[in-house]
This record gives C-alpha cells, sequence and structure tokens, in this order.
C-alpha cells in the first residue's frame, strides 16, 4: 500500500515560507543607515538573516528574530517607501526593514503576519515517531532493516558508529543495541538514496535531501553487501511515501475500472 502523507507541510518544517533581499535599518556601529542582508523566514516562525545570500546555510545566521506574536506592520513616518517594522514579543527592540516594490513589501508582511500568529497542527504520524523514539530498538515492531551503521560528521570529517532501526521512512539512531531509547532520527520522505564512493570508504549511502534547507547524509556499512542491503530497504521504505498532493494526482489518473453488475 502506498501512503500519501502531508508531514512535509507541517508548521515545523525547516523549509522556508518566504526569502529574499532586505534593506535593514540599523544604528549601531560606525556606519548607520540601511545595510541590505537576505532574509530567509522559516516555517517556526523564525526570521534569519545574513549578509549575503550565499552565506545561507555555510555561515550561522547574523541575527534569529522570533516572530510569534510579534508586531508587524507599515511605518510611513519616515517619508520613505516600501518600510515596515517588525516588534517582537520582549519589545525591547525594532526592526525597521525597507522592501524594493510595493508587491515585495506585501509578500513579507504577509508571511510574517502568518508567523506571528502560528496555527498548532498535530500529525497522527509524528506521534507514533516520537513513540518508537522512545522506545528500546529491539521493542520496535516489524523493522524494516537493522543493523549497524557509520555515519560521516561533516565538521570533524570522522565517522560515528550508530544502531540504526527503519521504520516507516524514519531513520533510528541508537548508541548501541541495548539502548533503552532512540539518541536521534531521520525523517527521509523525500530523501534520495544513491551509492557514492567517498574518501577511503569503497561504498558509501548517500541520503539526497529534497531541498538545499536539508542536509545531505553520508552513511556506511560493515561491508558492500550490507550497504546494497541497506540501500534495498531505504529505497523501498521511502517510496511507500508520497506527498499527499503527488498520492490524490496518481490516483486520479488511475484509468477507469468496469463495474460488473
Amino acid at each position: 500500500m502506498v501512503v500519501g502523507s502531508d508531514i512535509s507541510r507541517c508548521p515545523n518544517t525547516p523549509w522556508p515560507t518566504c526569502r529574499g533581499y532586505l534593506h535593514k535599518r540599523t544604528h549601531s556601529g560606525f556606519v548607520k543607515g540601511w545595510r541590505k542582508r537576505w532574509f530567509v523566514l522559516k516555517h517556526d516562525g523564525c526570521l534569519h538573516y545574513y549578509r549575503h545570500k550565499k552565506d545561507e546555510g555555510k555561515c550561522p545566521p547574523l541575527e534569529i528574530i522570533k516572530l510569534e506574536s510579534a508586531e508587524v506592520g507599515i511605518d510611513s513616518s519616515l517619508g520613505k517607501p516600501f518600510v515596515f517594522n517588525c516588534v517582537p514579543q520582549s519589545g525591547n527592540r525594532t526592526f525597521c526593514f525597507c522592501a524594493t516594490s510595493n508587491q515585495e513589501m506585501k509578500r513579507w508582511l504577509e508571511a510574517m503576519d502568518k508567523a506571528t500568529h502560528p496555527v498548532r497542527q498535530t500529525h497522527v504520524w509524528e506521534d507514533v515517531t516520537l513513540h518508537n523514539s522512545s522506545l528500546p530498538p529491539l521493542a520496535i515492531k516489524n523493522p524494516e532493516c537493522l543493523g549497524l551503521l557509520h555515519q560521516l560528521d561533516r565538521s570533524t570529517d570522522m565517522w560515528v558508529q550508530h544502531y540504526c532501526i527503519l521504520k516507516d521512512g524514519c531513520l533510528y539512531f541508537y548508541a548501541g543495541i541495548r539502548s533503552t531509547r532512540a539518541s536521534g532520527g531521520l525523517y527521509l520522505q523525500g530523501y534520495r538514496v544513491n551509492e557514492q564512493t567517498l574518501s577511503f570508504k569503497q561504498s558509501v549511502i548517500e541520503l539526497k535531501p529534497p531541498s538545499e534547507e536539508f542536509k545531505t547524509f553520508y552513511f556506511c556499512a560493515e561491508n558492500k553487501a550490507e550497504n546494497q542491503r541497506w540501500i534495498t530497504a531505504l529505497k523501498a521504505s521511502i517510496k511507500k511515501w508520497l506527498p499527499l498532493h503527488q498520492a490524490i494526482q496518481d490516483f486520479m489518473n488511475r484509468p477507469l475500472e468496469e463495474t460488473r453488475m
């Protein structure tokens, strides 16, 4: 059975809701005035900004502004068009932004207004994975694959060993087979599985994300045969989960069946 899931549309996904250049008013440093910055508003309601577009994903943001319960609105006091303000809930600072057009300003105001009044959603699949992560590895029923995997830590270029369980499109990490609960997990919806050659490793499993907002992961099993076992299981597990809109479209495109009376 193929399951259509709208998990990727939940508000806690790291995909951005809005991104682009804005001018930010500053009163600090030697140069006062407007500075062009690259802004990224994420579904968690946090506004990140960087010096340049190329810094996103490579450098930490210059600042993160939490928009929940903030006040956002147009500011006409400066006599400058397309200016709007954001006052976070703390109220001890006002952020002043300037867009390049009225349309661009409206785009940001609509996205930021939604972030200030988030709609809380729950997803039964998230509840299941949270429950599974609280269990010992051998207590997860009918796993699709299990065993040791080494994960590449890109910051140190070192391989870290985990005992892993694959279940319903989620890869759970454990310190060892006797662990009482998972130390982490990876939602695999939308990921692509490839076999790559990396460094001195003969065969490496690459998990490629559906968006640049996510990280690429590299794993390596004990040998080539184990790698192939994991690759086959990962592909099958991910394939069961389609985005909801794609599942509906596939269903609608099916040929009509005759009903015999």
